[in-house]
């Protein structure tokens, strides 16, 4: 199984042949147009810079290898007041789980954890102001207990929106040699993961 970073919150995860990309964007300054080919499409809520199915091109169905979950969640924390519900993503496929959690807004309540439940890998964003900040990441990842974190939807010049966080405070929040950080957007997703990984965005060939 294969994740791969596209930027903002948006990932490619292919396994036995089959491509999901989750929370695609337009819109968001300083990344390219997304360009990415697909067998299904998943959106956290409906925002342009995670709902862009239209940029997505659709390969033929096949038979997705993915049992998908959903756990419903908020964007805000008064209950949706603000910005509405998010959607938790929860894929899981040979004993991997990967729990993609949108525009997480708010502490997980008992029974989201519950609902949610054990993770190899979570998918957080990090960024404060639309989703929780860094110490609110950090909350949701002790709370949960992934063996892996990814965090998402942060400002790293010149790429995101320009008035949330950047990836250090998240980083702070944990200790050095627990931090790993790749060479490239792409994690071969594996059982033996530990860890926060932290993938290096790359533009499209031009």
């Amino acid at each position: 199984m294969k994740l791969t970073w596209l930027g903002h919150a948006c990932f490619l995860l292919e396994h036995d042949h089959y491509r999901v990309v989750i929370d695609p964007y337009k819109g968001v300054p300083g990344y390219p147009p997304l360009s990415v080919r697909a067998n299904a499409v998943y959106c956290s809520h409906q925002h342009a810079d995670h709902n862009a199915a239209e940029l997505v091109t659709r390969l033929s169905k096949g038979k997705n290898p993915f049992k998908v979950r959903t756990v419903k969640t908020y964007h805000d924390e008064s209950e949706g007041a603000e910005r509405g519900e998010n959607t938790v993503h929860i894929f899981s496929a040979n004993d991997i789980t990967v729990a993609h959690m949108g525009d997480l807004g708010h502490h997980l309540t008992l029974e989201q954890i519950e609902e949610i439940g054990p993770l190899t890998v979570m998918l957080i964003p990090v960024g404060g102001v639309y989703t929780v900040n860094a110490v609110g990441a950090k909350s949701a990842c002790m709370a949960l207990r992934p063996r892996c974190v990814i965090p998402m939807h942060y400002r790293h010049d010149p790429y995101g929106l320009p008035n949330i966080e950047g990836l250090d405070p998240f980083l702070k929040l944990w200790s050095k040699s627990m931090i790993r950080r790749l060479d490239g957007p792409a994690l071969e997703l594996s059982t033996d993961l530990s860890g926060v990984y932290v993938p290096r965005f790359e533009p499209p060939a031009e």
